[in-house]
């Protein structure tokens, strides 16, 4: 398995990345993990993680495209090329970008090659600023449609990607598997405790509106900053809760809360560990999603759900592919319907209640380690078995 990001780091593909090895080592597989220098060590039965030669000048890498990214992957791919020089491997997957040099590969090693697409990297150079580079993004285009017509399995985690597979190949071998909750993730088992004197959630100051994820700026949480004001102004006891964002995201949310004069309203917690993330999720009275672009859905949302609580999302593809009236409160990007659905939710309660126990049921009847385990043994049946494709497995009925 070859992924192109620190692991293990709490939040989206890294742990995307863990639910994956965790399921192939609960199913009895042995997995080789190639990944950055960077990120926590992980133990899983069967699992190795094989890291990169560390960079000395490089001890973090942001979410998204970056200009160090490059240098890193082609470590990485000097990696994989020793690994399958010197012995053999059943299979090689790849994560996000990983799957261009992995195609080379797997033909060069005549070892089949499962894609694990998380999103449109094209897609994802426009949510972070690299619209303008055309030759980039026509670059990244090339590159996914060829992998896309070329690799023996896709994976996909949302609807959206599966469209996009089968418009570039409609006779993809295709499967779509969502992600997990964290909820059931069992982190506790295989990462490190987390250190003494983390943050706990705060004292009850009156209802709690949580958000948790990353702090990039297609989160959309400048809106729930200024949304914010607006319900304060109505509602003096609430308080928000924001979980995560590297330093200096934080320092920059910290001053448009100040200006707002929210100081005494708004929490900044800082990363902390998946369990950690779920305590406030759980003790949350709302939870909160304001993202403002892209499609890939949030790994939070399944969270969300999965705990009982109250959504409130904003009402884009990156929502809409999996929340519905029923099981959250969807309400248009701005400052105005955000602020209004939040005030909805904070004073009717039963109605909070509700959707929050639709969703609870949604996700559990949906969200399984089961199903997702037996989603990923299908998986490695066809590609270990040419001759079986798998739009033609009758088993993904019952999924």
């Amino acid at each position: 398995m070859i992924a192109p990001e620190p692991f293990f780091e709490p939040r989206g593909t890294p742990v995307s990345v863990f639910q994956r090895v965790r399921a192939l080592s609960a199913l009895g597989y042995e997995i080789d993990l190639l990944t950055y220098h960077v990120g926590q060590p992980v133990i899983l039965p069967g699992l190795k993680i094989i890291r990169i030669p560390a960079v000395p000048f490089i001890h973090q890498v942001k979410v998204g495209p970056s200009w160090i990214k490059p240098l890193l992957d082609f470590l990485l791919f000097l990696l994989a090329f020793w690994r399958l020089l010197t012995r053999r491997y059943d299979a090689i997957h790849s994560h996000e970008e990983a799957a261009y040099f992995s195609n080379i590969l797997s033909a060069l090693f005549r070892t089949p090659h499962v894609y694990d697409m998380h999103s449109s990297l094209p897609n994802q150079l426009y949510n972070f600023g690299y619209g303008g580079w055309t030759w980039l993004v026509r670059l990244f285009d090339i590159l996914e449609k060829w992998t896309l017509r070329s690799c023996d399995v896709v994976i996909t985690i949302a609807e959206d990607l599966t469209e996009k597979v089968l418009s570039y190949h409609p006779a993809a071998n295709q499967i779509t598997i969502e992600n997990l909750p964290l909820n059931i993730g069992a982190f506790s088992e295989s990462l490190p405790a987390a250190p003494s004197g983390s943050p706990t959630p705060a004292e009850d100051r009156g209802q709690s509106v949580v958000y948790t994820g990353t702090f990039e700026a297609y989160q959309g949480l400048e809106l729930l900053i200024d949304s914010a004001a607006q319900v304060v102004a109505v509602n003096p006891h609430v308080s928000f809760v924001l979980v995560g964002g590297r330093p200096d995201q934080i320092e920059k949310l910290s001053e448009r809360i100040e200006r707002a004069e929210l100081t005494d309203h708004v929490t900044l917690v800082g990363t902390v560990s998946p369990e950690e993330a779920m305590a406030y999720v759980e003790g949350a009275d709302i939870l909160i999603s304001p993202r403002i672009d892209g499609t890939s859905i949030p790994l939070k949302v399944y969270s969300y759900l999965y705990a009982g609580k109250p959504t409130i999302a904003t009402r884009i593809s990156a929502h809409t592919q999996i929340l519905n009236e029923e099981i959250a409160l969807l309400v248009e990007p701005n400052r105005d319907a955000l602020a209004n659905g939040l005030l909805a939710l904070l004073h009717d309660r039963e109605l909070g209640a509700s959707i929050g126990e639709r969703a609870r049921v949604f996700a559990q009847s949906k969200y399984s380690f089961d199903q997702y385990k037996e989603k990923l043994r299908l998986v490695y049946d066809c590609l270990l078995n040419p001759a079986q494709k798998l739009n033609n497995v009758a088993d993904l009925r019952d999924f």
